[in-house]
């Protein structure tokens, strides 16, 4: 019994939640619509915590993840009150994503500091660099292009499945893209081997001749990529950015991570189980909130939910 729980214990978890809210709230939480608008909430946390498993999958992580998103919709808004084009401000700021991210990685790969110091610091350089550069103030209003703003309200009409008037958000299709090219990354490239070489045996991995160095470097980067685009996700759907807007990502998306790997051998990294801790948390703010449920009881809810999963796990490791 114990193996089964802890391979399928997180999986059982989110179904039991599911069916907790779908009793509580039987008029709306498994409404179409509301499963829509909870793919929605998640979707920025998701590519946070997707492309997260990808350093995970070394035995690393990301602290940082959060002040990089901030900073990228910082970066994408400041240009914009310039009136560069949208495309510009996109670009740049998957820029500053991908450099932080470069950032992080060389501290790590080519200065052997810890991930866990390294990416401390960089949270901090990174969130008083996005108040440097806006002045600590909400850049919201006329200077965020409407069209950029609207990306985040629009999405694919349901009609012809029989959801007239609902659609498929775009930042929705993001998320399933970005989980769709790491799950192909991870599983079915070089590269992706790679990684899990490095994270099972780093030493081994270097002897087998991988340029460790090199790998964790584009792991990094992937990272800050994924944070980038989770802070422009962030801005166009509030119409605003601000230098502290993606502080709550970092704990969630690590939570997610670490609840997936309750469900994989070993407890190793899988973007696939990753998706299910993503779903636990969504599905528990948006039936917390539905039941008017104060947030810092989903705090405490997310960290025993967190440790029982891991426990369960150890103990099915040992069994």
């Amino acid at each position: 019994m114990i193996p089964v729980l802890r391979h399928l214990g997180t999986l059982i978890g989110l179904l039991v939640i599911m069916l907790f809210f779908a009793a509580q709230l039987p008029d709306t939480f498994l409404t179409p619509r509301n499963l829509i608008n909870i793919s929605q909430q998640i979707a920025m946390l998701a590519v946070v915590a997707f492309t997260m498993t990808v350093v995970m999958v070394m035995n690393d992580f990301d602290l940082s993840v959060g002040s990089t998103a901030s900073l990228a919709g910082i970066v994408a808004a400041v240009l914009f009150a310039m009136g560069v084009p949208i495309w510009v401000g996109v670009g740049a700021a998957l820029a500053a994503g991908i450099l932080g991210g470069l950032i992080n990685g060389a501290l790590v790969a080519f200065l052997g500091i810890l991930p866990f110091v390294a990416t401390l610091g960089t949270l901090t350089i990174f969130s008083g660099l996005a108040f440097f550069i806006s002045g600590g103030e909400t850049i919201f209003g006329r200077d965020i292009p409407k069209p950029f703003a609207e990306f985040a309200r629009s999405g694919v009409p349901l009609d012809g499945v029989g959801l007239e008037g609902a659609q498929l958000p775009y930042l929705t299709i993001v998320a399933i893209a970005t989980l769709a090219l790491v799950w192909v990354t991870l599983e079915h490239t070089v590269f992706g081997r790679k990684l899990y070489a490095i994270g099972g045996n780093t030493e081994a991995a270097r002897l087998a001749g991988i340029d460790v160095a090199r790998a964790r470097l584009a792991a990094f980067a992937i990272t800050g990529f994924g944070a980038a685009v989770a802070g422009l996700m962030y801005a166009s759907r509030v119409a605003s950015a601000n230098p502290t807007q993606g502080a709550g990502l970092m704990l969630d998306a690590i939570a997610a991570v670490f609840l997936g790997m309750t469900m994989g051998k070993q407890g190793e990294p899988r973007v696939l189980a990753t998706l299910v801790g993503v779903l636990i948390l969504g599905i528990l703010d948006n039936g917390l909130t539905q039941m008017q449920v104060d947030s810092y009881v989903r705090e405490m809810l997310v960290g025993s939910i967190v440790i029982a999963a891991v426990a369960i796990s150890s103990l099915g490791r040992r069994a």
